[in-house]
């Protein structure tokens, strides 16, 4: 299988890849702005769990071609017809949006993101399995949601980037059409609509019939309930050499933690397990209250915090200086899929 890191140093392979913007929620969840279609730098940064600097960065080294899969910036009445549809602050007088499949470049661009990190290997994997799949010369094998996805991306991206900015240009300089200028406008809004949906079922279709093959064990933790994630955490303490491994179910006698064990050598263990969206971070507060708990209440060797999300910078800090280790939602994974936590070793 080819390196995820070929990805950085080949636009060729990079541009092969792009039509595959369904691995971006396969990793994680991808908020979007209320057009359901774009995403801004502050929410790009969020995703890949770096600093917007680090999205500028990139942008300023592959501008061209970041634009060139529908990277822009809006301004003027493009912007004033966006900022009605968006929930963007009046006095902005910029705004960079990036389509999914910008955001996907980003990842594919990205060095020092575990998420893009991913990002890569998934869409690598992909990319290996299409290839190696024994081909029929009578049928073509690609099924008709997959076709349906393709369509619907390429007529969203015309809208996106062609029609509707000529519609907007138009109707600042129409006389007697303005109104039927609106009015077509709207219609084609509805339509961009209209096809973001259809891609959203199609999307939640392709997860519901493929998320162990395609997303893993993550895929299979997300669909826990929160006590099923906190039996699934005990079964891993276990699993690396932990006894007595206590689940507290959510009960009062827990005094702030879900669950209590002790290593193979002996030292205390608390864990807090929280089955969070993966969108969602584990704030700083949320990583105080369980230092508290851990680490005054019970006086744990070993403080773990398992989320089924990131963690905040701030949070992060805490639990460095506080000695808890933050398994965040990547570490998750490896650590369900069988390595051991170094904490336990």
């Amino acid at each position: 299988m080819i390196n995820e890191s070929v990805l950085l140093e080949s636009r060729t392979l990079r541009t092969s890849v792009l039509g595959r913007t369904e691995v971006l929620d396969k990793v994680k969840a991808l908020s979007l702005l209320p057009d359901g279609l774009h995403v801004t730098t502050a929410m790009v940064a969020a995703y890949y769990e770096v600093t917007q600097v680090a999205i500028r960065a990139l942008l300023f080294d592959h501008r061209e071609e970041m634009e060139s899969n529908g990277y822009r910036v809006l301004t003027g009445p493009e912007l004033s017809y966006f900022k009605q549809l968006s929930d963007v602050r009046s006095q902005t007088r910029s705004l960079a949006v990036f389509p999914r499949r910008a955001v996907l470049n980003v990842g594919m661009l990205l060095r020092d993101s575990e998420v893009a990190r991913q990002v890569r290997t998934y869409l690598l994997d992909a990319e290996t399995e299409v290839r190696t799949r024994p081909v029929d010369n009578l049928v073509h094998r690609d099924s008709w949601a997959e076709v349906d996805e393709r369509i619907d991306t390429r007529i969203t991206d015309v809208l996106g980037k062609t029609v509707v900015p000529m519609l907007n240009v138009l109707i600042e300089t129409a006389g007697e059409q303005r109104r039927e200028l609106i009015s077509l406008r709207e219609d084609v809004q509805q339509i961009q609509m209209k096809l973001v949906e259809h891609d959203l079922q199609l999307s939640r279709l392709q997860r519901g019939q493929d998320v162990r093959a395609l997303t893993g064990v993550i895929g299979t933790i997300d669909a826990m309930t929160w006590k099923e994630f906190e039996l699934h955490v005990a079964e891993l303490l276990r699993r690396d050499g932990c006894t007595d491994v206590e689940v507290y179910g959510g009960h009062g006698g827990d005094r702030g933690v879900d669950i209590t064990a002790r290593t193979a050598d002996g030292r205390t263990v608390a864990v807090q397990c929280k089955n969070f969206a993966p969108f969602r971070h584990v704030l700083s507060g949320e990583m105080q209250k369980f230092l508290g708990s851990s680490k005054v209440l019970h006086r744990a060797d070993v403080a773990l915090y398992v989320a089924t999300c990131a963690f905040t910078r701030e949070s992060l800090a805490i639990a460095a200086q506080g000695g808890v280790t933050a398994v965040h939602r990547g570490l998750l994974e490896a650590w369900s899929a069988g390595v051991r936590l170094q904490v336990l070793r």
